[in-house]
């Protein structure tokens, strides 16, 4: 059975960081997104990016619906609601954008689906929780203020779910302070899945890099 709305939120918060990657093989996705799962990064953000990227993430999505049910497949990159719908209905239990869109949310709660929309601002941050958006992506996250903007959004509004994406590193220092301003999860790219590891298809490297950063995050949340 897929996983319903809340328990992708459940997950998204308790693993702490959210592997978003994108690579025109599926074959290596597969490989990349167990890895992750293995790490224990069950939820994983698939970007919609490059030609066709629908069609590897639907193989992609049925593959894992398979050999491991336990993944959780969103989709980043989001920008209009026909993409979302066809995403979801390949398989996508959570969408990620880079800017908010009401109708992206329309499609999305009519499906219980989480949606997380970028957004710069407090206004944002509050418009796309009245669409509905339990955890909102701060984007990108360095450049919008970075730990000093969580901070003084949550001051006003400490019921805000923030996940910066853009600007987070897999160092003690950088998660400390992002987790320390009070996110609830982190986005993170090549950061986290480098270049290098990716090259090498050193898929037990990218298992261990992402086993390591969860564990951090567990000591900084103080569990």
């Amino acid at each position: 059975m897929a996983a319903d709305r809340m328990t992708v939120l459940t997950t998204m918060m308790d693993q702490g960081v959210i592997p978003v990657f994108y690579h025109p093989d599926a074959a290596v996705c597969k490989d990349v997104i167990q890895a992750c799962a293995n790490g224990g990064a069950k939820c994983v953000e698939f970007t919609n990016r490059g030609d066709f990227a629908a069609h590897v993430f639907y193989e992609v999505a049925y593959h894992f619906s398979k050999a491991d049910p336990s993944v959780i497949m969103g989709v980043g990159s989001v920008v209009d609601a026909p993409t979302a719908g066809i995403y979801i209905a390949n398989g996508a239990r959570f969408v990620v954008g880079p800017l908010i869109n009401a109708d992206v949310a329309k499609v999305c709660n009519r499906r219980k689906i989480p949606y997380s929309p970028g957004c710069g601002s407090a206004t944002e941050i509050s418009y796309a929780e009245e669409l509905g958006c339990e955890i909102v992506k701060v984007f990108p996250g360095s450049s919008v203020g970075g730990p000093e903007f969580v901070k003084s959004v949550l001051a006003p509004t400490p019921w805000t779910r923030i996940m910066p994406t853009g600007g987070v590193e897999c160092t003690e220092e950088s998660l400390t302070k992002w987790f320390k301003a009070g996110v609830v999860c982190v986005g993170m790219g090549s950061n986290l899945v480098t270049k290098e590891l990716l090259a090498a298809k050193d898929y037990a490297g990218i298992e261990k890099k992402v086993r390591e950063t969860i564990a951090l995050i567990r000591r900084i949340r103080g569990k």
